[in-house]
């Protein structure tokens, strides 16, 4: 481990103190994890308390941990499915962090907006509640931002069948764009295995 790693860490456990659920280092970079309740204020924390400066997130995403690694997150005990990890910068320190809260309904999943405090969060959040339809309280203008408006469902979700549940297509009599059940048949596409011992006359 660096130095500069020791120093954040001894520096996190020093100013959120048992806010800290877990703080794993790995591969050079240091992962905290915190509890929902305690998300915003965390976030809050570690932008504007001068021994850690994380003043950039240059990075949000959702994560499904359903069937993940046949349950190498086992580690956080009776954890929810969904989790939202940011990745922050502090360009005074020259150090970064990752930061992972589970949210806590899977039904529907609801953690607070950091958007008030790093606004580069914005089309993060949207990308997260479009694709894991993970809420953001607090975010202003929480709407799709990859899908259509007549998208079913969050395509980013283990569960999200591959073909969709519901196709696009152009309607000439009626001139418009209608959205109608998915007609395309499941099927399994294996590539072909050739097993006899001359093929291609290679003896």
């Amino acid at each position: 481990m660096s130095h500069s790693i020791q120093t954040l860490e001894a520096a996190l456990h020093d100013v959120l103190g048992d806010k800290i659920q877990h703080l794993d280092a790995a591969l050079g970079e240091l992962t905290l994890t915190v509890a929902p309740a305690h998300y915003h204020s965390v976030a809050q924390t570690l932008r504007d308390d001068a021994r850690l400066g994380f003043e950039q997130l240059i990075d949000l995403c959702g994560l499904d941990y359903s069937q993940y690694k046949d349950g190498a997150h086992s580690k956080f005990t009776d954890a929810p499915r969904f989790a939202v990890v940011s990745h922050l910068l502090s360009i005074t320190h020259n150090w970064r962090l990752r930061v992972r809260t589970f949210v806590v309904s899977d039904d529907v999943p609801v953690i607070a907006s950091v958007n008030d405090i790093w606004n580069s969060a914005n089309w993060f959040e949207r990308e997260a509640f479009d694709l894991f339809g993970i809420v953001f309280e607090g975010h202003l203008d929480l709407r799709r931002i990859l899908t259509d408006y007549g998208f079913i469902g969050h395509p980013f979700r283990k569960d999200f069948p591959t073909s969709g549940h519901v196709e696009m297509r152009y309607d000439a009599e009626q001139k418009r764009v209608v959205y109608q059940p998915v007609t395309i048949e499941p099927r399994e596409i294996t590539p072909r295995i050739i097993r006899e011992d001359n093929y291609g006359g290679i003896h």
